[in-house]
């Protein structure tokens, strides 16, 4: 019902309650406007076009008037036209990008990452497995341009120390580096003096985070170096021969006099390994989850520590094991003999995998680099050689030393360290896959002791020397990896997240058996074995069971599927096939008879008759 105006009111009649005019809503890209007398709006001419197009379409079978008025013509709904984008798409400040796309990968960075060779063609096999060697092929060609283009996020580079013109870098002392460092790198350098049970083992964790270490008399400790927080201190009341973290800071593993014995970071005894007796040497493998012990008698032991059996107990036939590494590449056991002889040992093989002879006295030390392409010996007869493993294991280079060194590591920048008496010499390379060169000594650091161990501490620029008279923790620049991957070795971890990692590695372990000279083989098809296995499975069935199965015809109706009707039909395709198979051998004889003959020579008559 219309209610009437009121006398003196220019307002229109209201409708009803719910068509009352309602105030416009300003879209943040329309101006504010402020009304005048006249009822004119003042500012800049709104764009009608844009508003039309971004303001939300309302529903068409709903009617809802916004006017006091109804037009008496019908509301026949728009089509709304589309705006074609013609122009190339623009960044939100307007501005377009001159550089769309991914950013180009260079092929020679991309093939550092590559793992297949696709210059070897993939042998004959069903369409299935090749589609699925594409497949894996494409992946990952993927996967190295992917972590080709991350390597531009790595801005770090690592820092050599360069002298002067004519200034020998092994004469700059340990002092001078500590006061020319920042303050957070000087506390990296330190010495714990320990003379009462020395000589010290020790051994970082893979972190770099944590350091063990162990006296000859009886003293065993661990501590986050970086904080100098102490974690364990015992005294076992036997002598430590060697000691080693093993997956991580929480467990560790010691060489007692008479047994192996494993401890956690507060110090209690987990377990006490009898049949790992007289252990000189350990080494753990982090992938396979293997503690490797070389023992007086002369045998190479392999612990699973996760499930706590020995997987393999072997033989080496040289007497007292006092020298060992391991291979961080392919996982590989390097023993050094007291006739100079290197041998190369994995889990799967009883035997050797491979004898290098490096020198003429006994092996003292044996180091490998953290790409598995160089080894270092150091033998009785006081010379330092470089070996080439990539198959030809011949040396690179050789070096006479005034004392023979007892104790040699690689850092993971390629730097070698050898501890001679109470000296380290360190030299450098041109790179992380060169050599070492050992012409000119890069550092040198003399001991208050005589150095029973050294190993260079990941993801950072420190050198763990363990002596007579305690520990030495020394700067070397340039010496560790500056990046590290957070999600397999991060010093910065905490109890969950070590947790968690431990889990998945638990669940991605490699067995044993796979360990050999070459992992890339692994992925490799053995055609022979293939072929010898397809041999014994036809001898053991009787029959082929690949091969082409005979002709079955299809049956027909009205009758044409009598009995004689298929006999008819397979011999059909019989003779077929045996036309193609007399048709190939006459076509062999043919060639065979044309490269026999002498070119120029005009053929007779008569050669039909020759046999």
């Amino acid at each position: 019902m219309e209610t009437a105006p009121e006398p003196g009111s220019d307002v229109p009649p209201k409708k009803g309650k719910f068509q009352a005019k309602k105030k416009k809503v300003r879209r943040y890209w329309e101006e504010e406007a402020t009304p005048t007398a006249a009822g004119v709006s003042l500012g800049l001419p709104r764009n009608k076009k844009r508003n039309r197009e971004l303001r939300p379409q309302r529903p068409k079978n709903t009617h809802t008037p916004n006017k006091s008025h109804i037009s008496k013509k019908p509301q026949v709904p728009k089509k709304r036209r589309e705006r074609r984008n013609l122009e190339p798409q623009r960044s939100l400040s307007g501005a377009q990008d001159p550089f769309p796309g991914p950013a180009p990968v260079p092929v020679s960075v991309a093939q550092k990452f590559r793992r297949i060779d696709k210059s070897r063609k993939l042998p004959p096999s069903k369409s299935k497995t090749r589609s699925r060697l594409e497949v894996a092929e494409t992946e990952e060609e993927e996967i190295s341009v992917k972590a080709a283009r991350s390597q531009l996020l790595l801005a770090e580079e690592p820092g050599f120390l360069e002298g002067e013109d004519g200034e020998d870098t092994a004469k700059i002392c340990q002092a001078d580096i500590v006061e020319a460092v920042d303050i957070a790198s000087a506390a990296k350098h330190f010495d714990l003096n320990l003379r009462q049970f020395g000589p010290y083992r020790l051994n970082y964790s893979r972190t770099g985070r944590h350091l063990a270490f162990g006296g000859r008399r009886g003293h065993v400790a661990a501590l986050d170096w970086v904080t100098k927080r102490l974690m364990c201190e015992i005294n076992v009341m036997e002598a430590v021969r060697d000691i080693r973290f093993l997956h991580s800071e929480a467990l560790l593993a010691v060489a007692q006099n008479r047994w192996l014995h494993i401890y956690d970071n507060q110090g209690i005894e987990l377990h006490c390994i009898r049949r790992c007796d007289r252990v000189t040497r350990l080494e753990f493998l982090p992938f396979h989850f293997l503690l490797a012990t070389a023992s007086e008698t002369g045998f190479l032991t392999y612990l699973d520590v996760s499930v706590g059996k020995i997987v393999a107990a072997l033989n080496a036939r040289a007497g007292r094991l006092n020298v060992m590494t391991q291979n961080p590449y392919n996982a590989v056991i390097h023993l050094g003999h007291s006739n100079g002889t290197v041998s190369l040992w994995s889990p799967a093989v009883k035997e050797p995998l491979a004898k290098i002879l490096c020198h003429r006295g006994g092996v003292r030390a044996v180091a490998v680099d953290s790409t598995g392409t160089h080894m270092a010996t150091s033998g009785l007869d006081h010379q330092l050689k470089i070996f080439d493993l990539r198959g030809t294991f011949q040396p690179l280079s050789v070096r006479t030393l005034p004392q023979g060194a007892g104790h040699l590591a690689f850092s993971q920048r390629g730097l070698l360290a050898a501890g001679m008496g109470d000296v380290v010499n360190i030299w450098a390379g041109q790179g992380k896959a060169s050599p070492p060169s050992l012409e000119q000594t890069y550092l040198t650091h003399r001991l208050s002791g005589h150095v029973h161990g050294l190993q260079f501490c990941p993801f950072e620029d420190v050198l763990g020397v363990g002596h007579s008279g305690g520990i030495t923790s020394m700067l070397v620049p340039g010496a560790a990896e500056p990046n590290f991957d957070g999600l397999e070795s991060n010093p910065y971890r905490s109890r969950k997240q070590r947790q968690e990692w431990e889990v998945k590695a638990l669940l991605e372990k490699v067995p044993a058996d796979l360990i050999c000279l070459d992992p890339r083989a692994l992925a490799e098809v053995d055609v022979i074995s293939l072929e010898q296995e397809k041999k014994e499975r036809i001898e053991r069935l009787g029959y082929d069971p690949e091969a082409k199965a005979p002709f079955q015809p299809r049956p027909k109706q009205k009758g044409r599927s009598s009995t004689a009707s298929l006999v008819k039909r397979k011999r059909k395709v019989m003779d077929e096939e045996h036309r193609d198979k007399v048709r190939q051998s006459l076509e062999q004889l043919q060639k065979q008879e044309k490269a026999a003959k002498p070119m120029g020579v005009r053929p007779s008559a008569l050669d039909r008759f020759v046999c």
